[in-house]
């Protein structure tokens, strides 16, 4: 899950040199070899990979703010991130001559130049996370990086009926694991759902991964493998949706009601609910910002 957003405005934006450009990058990550998006003395850290490799093409060390600070073994599909540079390397030129410096499991999947004031982590309005289960006597050995597993078979349509509670605005310290660091735990969730999937469910969508949205009937097979819990909100708090999916697992399995997660909610209390989810089945998304709107 990411950790707090709270984080003063970056020097560059405020005191910027003349000819300094900002540089947005859409990345995509296998979050298993690295401990977390942030950069860590002496553990690899995504952040850090991304950083030496603006260093290597700019000769510039540069901060790279990011959307959501991913932990270890969490892994994305659409993270947002930006930098700034006085290099004059065409914006889209950005994306091919990064990926050159960067390893396998990290790709630049889109470069673009934006406005000074354009920050990955404040300017964004809404959040996606998906996060995988297979469950079921047995999980595929291949798999095992990339989602939970739960060897109990689980009701999704019972935990799907169970986030209907987490929609709008609400306090959700319940979820969080280091409530006093935050300024507030309010966030609004705009869309919660659990599904079942019957294929990987993050090969198409958002740029170009996730299930289609035929993926998401299960009438063509009796027990789909893989169950999803998705979630949009203006924001997160520190392993919240791992939070969320742990609670959500008991009432899949029957050892909590449907209700057990409004009763969470209003108890703000972290102690009332599950456990926290492992990482391996979390994947930021996307992330959305008013400029990507359409106009109306």
């Amino acid at each position: 899950m990411s950790g707090s957003d709270d984080e003063p405005l970056p020097f560059e934006a405020v005191n910027a040199a003349p000819g300094t450009r900002n540089i947005r990058l859409t990345l995509a990550y296998d979050g298993t070899e690295y401990n977390g998006w942030q950069v860590q003395p002496d553990r690899p850290s995504v952040q850090a990979c991304v950083e030496q490799a603006i260093r290597k093409i700019t000769g510039e060390q540069r901060r790279v703010y990011c959307a959501g600070r991913t932990d270890a073994g969490v892994h994305a599909l659409g993270q947002e991130a930006n930098f700034f540079t006085l290099s004059r390397i065409p914006a889209a030129s950005f994306r091919p001559a990064l990926q050159t410096e960067l390893p396998d499991d990290i790709v630049v999947v889109h470069s673009q130049e934006v406005p000074l004031g354009f920050h990955a982590t404040f300017s964004a309005i809404r959040k996606r996370y998906r996060y995988v289960i297979h469950d079921g006597a047995v999980c595929p050995p291949f798999l095992r990086r990339y989602c939970a597993h739960s060897r109990f078979v689980l009701d999704a349509e019972r935990m799907h009926q169970a986030t209907a509670c987490l929609l709008g605005t609400h306090d959700f310290r319940c979820f969080e694991k280091e409530y006093p660091n935050k300024l507030t735990s309010v966030r609004t969730i705009m869309d919660a759902r659990v599904f079942r999937c019957d294929c990987w469910p993050m090969w198409q969508g958002e740029h170009g991964w996730g299930p289609r949205q035929s993926d998401r009937q299960t009438s063509a097979v009796a027990d789909p493998p893989f169950v999803i819990f998705e979630v949009m909100a203006d924001g997160f708090l520190y392993n919240m949706v791992r939070a969320i999916v742990g609670t959500l697992t008991d009432i899949g399995r029957g050892r909590q009601p449907v209700n057990y997660l409004q009763t969470v909610i209003q108890s703000l209390d972290r102690a009332a609910a599950g456990m926290t989810a492992v990482p391996e089945g979390l994947y930021l998304v996307n992330v959305e910002y008013p400029q990507d709107e359409p106009a109306a």
